[in-house]
């Protein structure tokens, strides 16, 4: 059977054993909004550890994540079981949120079952727009944000989350899964081939090729701050927290010369503290 925490005693506890950058930048939010956004985090992991599990076959992961979509696009028929779908159905009522949102983010998750490999950047980015992107999206729903400029604010920041997340797992996911997102177009660029990624070869060719691709990030990352206004900067505080810890990291990863095939860069809790402390004093 696929992995499940419908049996967790509350979202919040999913959340709080995550121990998720996310769930760090969380403390910023006011208790109610809190709460909202620990069912919607939980939904994310419930649907990201269907996709994910190495016990389950694709054909039990594609019906369970079949029956999350059909659920989504008629609130489980108005009888959600468990505490995931409860909340979930609530979210969507409360936060007036489009059930397509949520949709998406399965599509994007069910992706992982079969593609490994991404030819291009734009194919890369629709991956990233699903399940990150559209993250932001709900998030900023739930945060209270009142102009449209926070959309693109979300848009644009999830993308670059999401690269950094790539950047900073190039290793990991080959070895444990044989994927690759990294654009087979720019790896193709700089000359460095999947047999190269393979042995974990380290040279001039892949730092040139994480330099670009961080650069890509960098211009999300700035991108997102032309759309955060002065009427929604209070409720994007625990946005602005993410932001700052995932640019920090990609900083010390371009600092070290992006040597993620012998380590995992990740910030201290006392430094992720004071990311989060300055989104809050900004």
């Amino acid at each position: 059977m696929p992995p499940s925490h419908e049996n967790e005693t509350t979202t919040a506890e999913i959340t709080r054993r995550s121990q998720s950058n996310l769930a760090f930048a969380l403390r910023l939010l006011p208790a109610e909004r809190r709460q909202d956004m620990a069912d919607f985090y939980a939904f994310c992991r419930v649907i990201d550890d269907l996709a994910d599990d190495p016990a389950t076959t694709s054909e039990a992961k594609r019906a369970a994540l079949s029956r999350w979509r059909v659920g989504l696009a008629d609130a489980f028929g108005g009888a959600p079981s468990g505490v995931v779908e409860r909340a979930t159905v609530a979210l969507l009522e409360k936060h007036e949120l489009p059930a397509e949102w949520l949709i998406e983010i399965v599509t994007g998750c069910e992706a992982d079952i079969d593609v490994k490999r991404y030819a291009t950047f734009e194919e890369l980015r629709a991956y990233c727009y699903r399940v990150a992107s559209v993250v932001g999206l709900v998030s900023a729903r739930i945060f209270g944000c009142v102009r449209l400029e926070s959309e693109q604010y979300a848009v644009n920041l999830g993308y670059a989350l999401q690269i950094t997340n790539i950047l900073r797992d190039v290793g990991e996911d080959f070895r444990e899964d044989g994927r690759i997102y990294l654009p087979a177009e720019d790896m193709a660029r700089f000359g460095y081939g999947e047999g190269d990624l393979a042995a974990a070869a380290y040279d001039e060719r892949f730092r040139a090729l994480m330099e670009f691709e961080a650069a890509r990030a960098d211009a999300y990352f700035a991108a997102s701050l032309g759309y955060l206004t002065a009427e929604d900067r209070p409720a994007l505080r625990a946005a602005e927290g993410m932001r700052r810890i995932y640019s920090a990291i990609l900083s010390r990863m371009r600092r070290d010369g992006f040597r993620v095939f012998e380590r995992r860069y990740r910030l201290s809790k006392p430094r992720m503290l004071w990311c989060v402390l300055r989104a809050y004093l900004d």
